[in-house]
């Protein structure tokens, strides 16, 4: 099993890496395209890794080699900052992806269980927060199984706006 660990501003070069292969094998699932990412200089994925790694935001990362050298999993929880301040801190999910020769053995699960957890623990969320594609009914099933609940609200899909993507949420302890 791929060890999970914390995206450090130093990877920026295996983020690059695993980006592009996020936005090419599932390019509907990110707001980013694939020819946007690589017109990224090194300089700008260097930015992108150290904001990444920052105080607001954890980056949940998988090694995928035994050397180090591919990163086959990855998820980000960021800090939704309230319109009320009298509600209590909320935390998204974003940037789910593993890399399909690891896909069904249990990676996902664990990054998602410590997504919840840093979400709580690090970043002192009440609740965490995602979006799925209304037809993508084996992410919402993994969701689910993880204590996440439909929330009945809904918003365009920002790849194809004919489309909704579901607002999902679970209560952290």
């Amino acid at each position: 099993m791929p060890r999970v660990r914390r995206l450090h501003a130093g990877d920026w070069q295996l983020l690059k890496n695993v980006r592009l292969e996020m936005l090419t094998d599932t390019p509907m699932a990110y707001i980013e395209s694939l020819e946007a990412a690589r017109r990224q200089t090194d300089t700008q994925w260097q930015e992108r890794a150290a904001a990444m790694s920052g105080d607001a935001s954890v980056t949940l990362v998988a090694d995928g080699g035994r050397d180090g050298s591919r990163l086959c999993g990855l998820m980000r929880v960021v800090v939704k900052h309230p319109q009320d301040p009298e509600r209590p801190l909320q935390a998204m999910l974003i940037s789910v992806y593993v890399a399909p020769e690891h896909r069904g053995l249990g990676l996902a699960d664990e990054l998602l269980r410590e997504a919840c957890h840093a979400a709580a623990e690090e970043l002192s969320a009440a609740s965490l927060e995602l979006g799925v594609h209304e037809d993508n009914s084996r992410a919402q099933a993994f969701y689910s199984r993880h204590g996440f609940e439909t929330t009945g609200a809904s918003r365009p899909y920002p790849q194809d706006i004919s489309k909704r993507e579901l607002v999902m949420e679970r209560r952290l302890p």
